[in-house]
């Protein structure tokens, strides 16, 4: 009720203001309808956001209540410690994005390019967003600090990561400065298992992503060593 529901309820709204209200009134993007072309996009936003929130909270709620000493004591392998919070992760993104991508075929056709891409592009993301809230838990301190992130780093870099638009729409200074977000790899990558069009090519999209993962996962074991705000 709280972790997949609302994400349906939530994805269901943009498709019907962007997508039937708005959609019409655009066109076509890309060789398809608007509808198709943000249906990917949405269904990514919702596994970065739930991947993330997801460990964040979990991670944090085990710290604020004093458990995770429990962990630590214990015999367990850092790196375990890491994989078992981000499997925990990347387990409700992939729900999710099921579960959006049922909700998009209520709204428009969608017939997918290439499962082993569109899977892979899912389950790389929503690791790499569920290290990333490992992160943010360790430093945060207060409950306070695990929203920082999501609300003025994570909303506007999905928003501005080719969600709702093609970068080749924008202007060559904003079109390079859109290339410095990490999420609009994620996104074409994405549109491209889906739609089998992308706006960036799938060798560098790939790439940027496994680089982005793999730095925050030993960063996050690096943490966990030193014992940054754990340890304390």
């Amino acid at each position: 009720m709280q972790t997949i529901l609302p994400s349906a309820i939530t994805m269901a709204l943009y498709f019907v203001i962007f997508g039937n209200l708005i959609g019409p009134r655009i066109g076509q993007m890309g060789g398809f309808s608007y509808i198709q072309y943000i249906a990917p996009g949405i269904i990514m936003m919702a596994v970065i956001t739930n991947s993330y929130s997801n460990v964040v909270s979990s991670f944090f709620g085990a710290k604020f209540q004093r458990h995770i000493e429990e962990i630590l004591v214990s015999p367990t392998p850092n790196i375990l410690i890491v994989a078992g919070y981000v499997a925990g992760g990347v387990a409700r993104g992939v729900i999710v994005a099921f579960i959006v991508l049922i909700v998009a075929l209520l709204f428009t056709e969608i017939q997918i390019y290439s499962y082993t891409i569109t899977l892979a592009v899912v389950v790389l993301t929503a690791t790499l967003f569920s290290v990333g809230g490992l992160i943010n838990a360790i430093y945060a301190k207060k409950f306070d600090d695990i929203s920082i992130v999501p609300t003025f780093v994570l909303t506007p870099l999905t928003y501005l990561g080719g969600v709702f638009y093609s970068i080749d729409l924008l202007p060559d200074f904003w079109r390079a400065v859109s290339l410095a977000n990490p999420i609009l790899y994620m996104v074409n990558a994405f549109r491209f298992g889906i739609l089998g069009v992308s706006d960036i090519g799938l060798g560098t999209a790939f790439f940027v992503i496994i680089i982005f993962t793999s730095g925050l996962f030993y960063f996050s074991l690096f943490l966990l060593r030193r014992g940054v705000g754990i340890r304390n």
